[in-house]
């Protein structure tokens, strides 16, 4: 995991959410994304040449707005003599509001992580996948969940679980009568078995394995019964795969029962991963309030005022939560919030 602060990802969430749903008239909204290699001067050229053309556009409205935009992003690019270590990312253009006025938009940073793509777009819309981008954590575990009933391939990344793949499969229970049938039927159930797990062993290479390279931190066997121990045996299993089993867990269910089963019980091994450190810190919140410890607080008011004293330890969020702080200052001095 990286050092990533969680306000600084909530911070480029939000910034997003806005940008997302801004548009505008024509083509007067400029995206532009430099990575840390790229040298300023040869954006800033770029954009002389797209100044040229752009001042070929036969719409007066739409050539001004663009021209405007480029001159925008020209003047932000000079308040860096050279590019930051983790690149660039500027936005400008017009942007109409809800009341159908313009406004002109100028957005400039540093991400927090190396901008791995270079971009340069001028559209009704900002282009926003050099942003998206720099919210994927790199750490990814996969989770394989077999039984005798079917099989669920799963992904855990940050606080984003995936269910990738789930079939289900009809294997044939064991046969008690003896004789000859007894044994025809045994060899009939073991060749069902090993098929099953060889289908299942397949299936993983395929979505495990992306242009020759694990695609996965670790990866985790799950199941209520032996099937796990036989994929991890199994010769047809890539070794590869192998190679990254971290842990076999036992589990009561199968599908995404299952799966979230073995998120909870594999914790000590995904002490980073954020989903589970939310799991926890909900778990945490609530067995104090159960203990009636009074070290806890929820609704706005309260917290404010706890933050306002220094009280706050811990501070848990919603991300999509909508709530401004506004404060008021007459004309005397006096601050009203």
């Amino acid at each position: 995991m990286s050092d990533v602060s969680d306000l600084q990802r909530w911070k480029l969430k939000r910034l997003i959410k806005t940008l997302e749903a801004a548009r505008g008239s024509g083509t007067s909204m400029i995206s532009l994304a430099i990575p840390p290699k790229q040298q300023i001067s040869q954006v800033v050229s770029m954009l002389t040449e797209e100044f040229g053309t752009a001042s070929n556009i036969k719409s007066r409205v739409n050539r001004q707005s663009v021209l405007s935009a480029i001159t925008s992003a020209q003047h932000r690019l000079k308040l860096y003599p050279r590019t930051p270590p983790n690149g660039l990312v500027v936005y400008c253009g017009t942007v109409l509001t809800d009341d159908g006025k313009e406004k002109l938009v100028n957005i400039d940073f540093e991400p927090f992580k190396p901008v791995s793509t270079k971009l340069y777009l001028c559209d009704s819309k900002f282009h926003l996948e050099p942003l998206a981008g720099l919210l994927e954590d790199s750490t990814k575990f996969g989770f394989i969940v077999i039984d005798g009933k079917g099989s669920l391939y799963g992904q855990l990344s940050g606080n984003t679980r995936e269910t990738l793949h789930q079939f289900s499969v009809e294997l044939p229970k064991k046969h008690g009568r003896g004789g000859q049938s007894s044994m025809r039927f045994g060899r009939i159930r073991l060749e069902k078995r090993q098929n099953y797990v060889r289908k299942v062993a397949e299936k993983a290479t395929q979505l495990f394995i992306t242009n020759n390279a694990i695609n996965v931190t670790g990866l985790i066997l799950a199941g209520s019964a032996e099937f796990k121990e036989e994929l991890e045996k199994s010769d047809i299993f890539d070794p590869r795969l192998r190679s990254k089993v971290i842990q076999l867990v036992d589990v009561a269910y199968g599908g995404e029962n299952g799966f979230s089963e073995a998120i909870s019980l594999s914790r000590k091994y995904l002490d980073n991963v954020k989903v589970v450190q939310e799991q926890e810190l909900v778990t945490k919140f609530f067995d104090e309030i159960a203990r009636n410890t009074g070290k806890i607080s929820y609704g706005i008011d309260d917290i404010i005022s706890a933050l306002e004293d220094g009280a706050v330890e811990t501070l848990i969020v919603w991300e999509n939560l909508v709530a401004w702080r506004v404060e008021f200052q007459d004309a005397e001095g006096t601050k009203t919030v």
